[in-house]
């Protein structure tokens, strides 16, 4: 319950209130669906996926609604008092002499919403009864302007008449139709009578047939709109023709007369009679325009004496509003007067009665004029509040309109899918027919081109209705469905489609946005901290549209102290060393940029924005790293940074993978770090999931030919990307943990169709191919950070120290075979002609 200390703060607040439901509606028209979780505006993207357009149905907002805002807006501003103070306020307690309370209002505005809701109306003609039975039109444009100026005027006069009885009685009458306007004394009278706790009860009404009466009086007006517009371009026709017709006899003229009398005429002669042909279609010309000027200035007398009118009628007004006004004061003088002669002698000492009377009929006019002016301030905010409701009543409803035509599009679709279906499933149970002549067979193949036939081009007002259940890229920029082959186009485009349809049924995706819009509202004010609650919603996956700053928030937690340790522009020096100087790495990286993600459109071709800030981070990695400089798959992790961080960001979010998250060696020429852990997971699998290793033992399947990968690349290109992205985002808030725990998801998600395979090749080539298959992201992380506890990080640390010492030894016996072998190769004249691939290299 807000609870505002004064009716001027409670105005405010209902003001502000009504402006932020506003802006929300509307940004709802300019949204996806997708995004539609909660009012909190969004995080922009700052990587490559925010320089993408996606084709978004925005409706076009309503300028004349915009404008009757405008001017039905309540000019307040807040007392110092105002939010959690003015809320830990207690009420006021000096409201006796204002009758216009808080919970008055807002019952007054409960009652007036309820009535609103009842009717079904597109356009409908409100009016506001008060006791005093005036009526509200709906304003035209040019009464909207009116009344604009007129309220400018009004402050103007209420500023110069300030202290002044007069000023107690600010109604717009030029807004007030002309019949329904009563004398301003009657007003008070019955006013006056009124009890102190009473208040004018407020309906809004609605009827059927100003509907039609109001779409008639819009057509008729445009219509004659249309027809001024046609005369005004029919005069300056005829006005171009007259000039024509003119020319055209003139040039007549000429011919004729030097055709005919130029014989014998003297030279001279001619030349005059030229010289006052031209004088005399000068003066012609001349006349034209003052007879012009002369209609105009008859318009513009004609428009002078209306407005001349318009002034004496509100004159007319003013006076008798100034002549109510001091029969009021006359007769609240002969009141006055009346009091102080009827006091007796003998009540000298108590003498007090009087003032009190006369105090209390000025209380009580100073009563009435605040109901006077709360109620047309009340009239101002609930006019703007049916304006706004019906404005974004219309807006739902063509949102529906359009939504319902998707919906019939898409189960058109579906019945023809469903009846071809049905054919196949008829013929292949009683086939009527031979194998090759079985309508089977052409149903199936009338399936596949559907299936695989590209969407022809629509045209503009079509585009909206046609359902596009799956786009040719994703929201990261990644190619939904391959060209080249046509039966793995159909396995893409079945993925896609299971993908869309998991998205579609997950309602929990809204209840997550919701849950992120209110802790990062919490975390405004202060500083984001680790805690469990924010694990937890990391671990539900971070919304795309708070992805970047969450991302960089999680690379800064984790290099502060190598930032804090660095030199002003960093980057930006690292960078421009690469550039200046060649780098051994730099051949490396120019080979594998276009081999990074050929499957993004941001990284498909030498062109492509991401190639660049691919090339840079790399070179200022390799600079800054010189024991690694570049191996191959760092430049996939760059590249899905990239997408939402820009390049110092990404730059320090590779630091953070390679020098904070993964062990020494993790990336070097001999990869000790990645084999260490290939020996750690076979460990954890075996501890995990016995049955599944104790059956690729007994069929000597060496899966860590597929989980290297994952490990190395964090799994780019290993799975779907909705759930790439979830991993990513555990991974770059808990460490190299999240690696670990998503590899012994996968297997255990697929580990029953894995133990159904019998053979070395089938389980190998299944291994290879899998991880696409898995599309219930929920179901995953469920597993990861569910079925898979307890998973303590000090274990994985133990176990990574003790077959660190067994992958040296091993590293240090074959050096020492190789060393044998190349004394043995230099004494022996057999073997000096054999070399190595590595000494080929050198």
């Amino acid at each position: 319950v807000l609870q505002a200390a004064t009716r001027q703060d409670m105005t405010y607040w209902l003001q502000e209130l009504q402006q932020k439901r506003w802006e929300y509606c509307n940004n709802l028209d300019a949204a996806k669906r997708d995004s539609r979780t909660s009012p909190t505006p969004s995080d922009f993207s700052k990587g490559l996926v925010a320089k993408d357009n996606p084709d978004l149905s925005i409706l076009s907002q309503n300028a004349s609604a915009e404008k009757a805002r405008n001017i039905l807006a309540v000019e307040t501003s807040p007392t110092d008092l105002v939010g959690e103070q003015a809320a830990s306020q207690p009420a006021p307690v000096q409201a006796s002499a204002i009758n216009f309370s808080l919970k008055q209002w807002s019952t007054e505005i409960k009652n007036s919403m309820s009535s609103l809701r009842k009717g079904s109306n597109e356009n409908r003609r409100s009016v506001f009864y008060t006791t005093e039975e005036w009526e509200l039109l709906d304003p035209t444009p040019k009464d909207l302007e009116d009344s604009m100026a007129l309220e400018e005027k009004r402050k103007h006069l209420a500023e110069g008449s300030k202290g002044l009885t007069s000023s107690a009685f600010p109604f717009d009458f030029g807004r007030i139709p002309y019949k329904a306007r009563r004398p301003l004394k009657d007003m008070i009278g019955s006013s006056k009578n009124r009890n102190s706790s009473d208040s004018s009860p407020t309906e809004w009404c609605s009827g059927n047939g100003n509907r039609l009466v109001s779409e008639l009086q819009l057509k008729y007006q445009s219509q004659q709109e249309e027809l001024e517009k046609l005369k005004k371009d029919l005069l300056s026709q005829k006005e171009l023709v007259r000039l024509l017709q003119q020319t055209v006899r003139s040039s007549q003229y000429d011919k004729y007369f030097a055709s005919h009398l130029c014989e014998g005429v003297p030279k001279d002669t001619l030349e005059l009679l030229h010289q006052k042909d031209d004088q005399i279609l000068g003066l012609n010309n001349q006349l034209e325009k003052l007879n012009l000027e002369k209609d105009s200035l008859q318009q513009e007398v004609k428009n002078l004496k209306c407005k001349v009118g318009e002034l004496n009628e509100r004159l007319g007004m003013l006076m008798e509003t100034i002549q109510a006004k001091d029969e009021v004061i006359m007769k609240l003088s002969r009141q006055l007067s009346e009091c102080e002669d009827s006091t007796s002698p003998q009540s000298g000492a108590i003498n007090s009665p009087t003032p009190t009377c006369t105090n209390k009929e000025l209380q009580e006019l100073d009563r009435l004029k605040d109901n006077l002016q709360g109620y047309k301030t009340q009239n101002k905010f609930l006019n703007k509040e049916i304006l706004e409701l019906s404005t974004l009543r219309r807006n739902a409803e063509a949102r529906e309109r359009e939504w319902q035509a998707k919906y019939t599009s898409l189960e058109a679709k579906l019945c023809q899918i469903e009846s071809k279906y049905l054919i196949l499933l008829q013929e292949m149970k009683t086939p009527v027919c031979s194998e090759d002549q079985s309508p089977a067979r052409e149903v199936i193949t009338q399936l596949l081109e559907d299936a695989l036939k590209a969407e022809p081009s629509e045209q503009p007002e079509q585009a909206f209705f046609k359902p596009h259940l799956v786009s040719e890229y994703d929201i990261y920029g990644f190619q939904t469905i391959p060209e080249d082959d046509d039966e793995e186009k159909l396995v893409a485009k079945s993925r896609a489609l299971d993908l869309k349809s998991l998205s579609l049924s997950e309602n929990r995706e809204i209840s997550t946005g919701v849950k992120w819009e209110n802790y990062l509202a919490s975390t405004m004010n202060r500083e984001m901290m680790r805690c469990v609650e924010l694990k937890n919603l990391i671990r539900s996956g971070i919304p795309h549209e708070h992805r970047s700053k969450m991302w960089k928030w999680c690379v800064n937690l984790h290099v502060k102290k190598f930032k804090d340790s660095a030199v002003p522009g960093y980057f930006q020096i690292l960078l421009q060393k690469a550039l200046e100087k060649p780098n051994p790495a730099s051949k490396q990286i120019e080979l594998d940029l276009l081999r990074t993600l050929p499957n993004n459109k941001h990284y498909s071709s030498p062109t492509s924005e991401g190639i660049q800030k691919l090339r840079n981070v790399l070179l200022a990695f390799s600079w800054r790293n010189p024991d690694i400089g570049y191996c191959q798959g760092l430049n996939r992790l760059v590249a899905i940074a990239l997408l939402y961080l820009e390049q110092e960001d990404a730059f320090w979010c590779l630091v953070t993978i390679v020098e904070v998250f993964m062990p020494r060696d993790y990336y070097t020429k001999t990869l000790l770090g990645s084999q260490v852990d290939q020996r750690v997971f076979k460990d954890l699998l075996s501890e995990k999931l016995p049955r599944l290793h104790a059956h690729f033992e007994q069929y000597k399947v060496d899966y860590t030919l597929i989980t290297f990968n994952w490990f190395l690349v964090v799994f780019v290109d290993s799975v779907v990307s909705d759930i790439l992205f979830k991993i990513w985002d555990s991974f770059l808030y808990e460490g190299p943990k999240v690696i670990f725990r998503f590899a012994l998801a996968l297997f255990k998600y697929k580990e029953e169709e894995i133990l159904k395979l019998q053979d070395s090749m089938s389980i190998f080539k299944y291994l290879r191919y899998f991880t696409r298959t898995i599309l219930d992201a929920r179901k995953l992380t469920a597993i990861a950070f569910g079925d898979l506890n307890p998973f303590p990080l000090r274990q994985i640390r133990n176990r990574r120290a003790y077959h660190l010492e067994k992958v040296r030894l091993e590293l240090t016996e074959l050096e020492a075979i190789r060393e044998d072998f190349l004394r043995e190769r230099e004494t022996c004249v057999e073997k000096r002609d054999l070399i190595s691939d590595d000494e080929e290299d050198s």
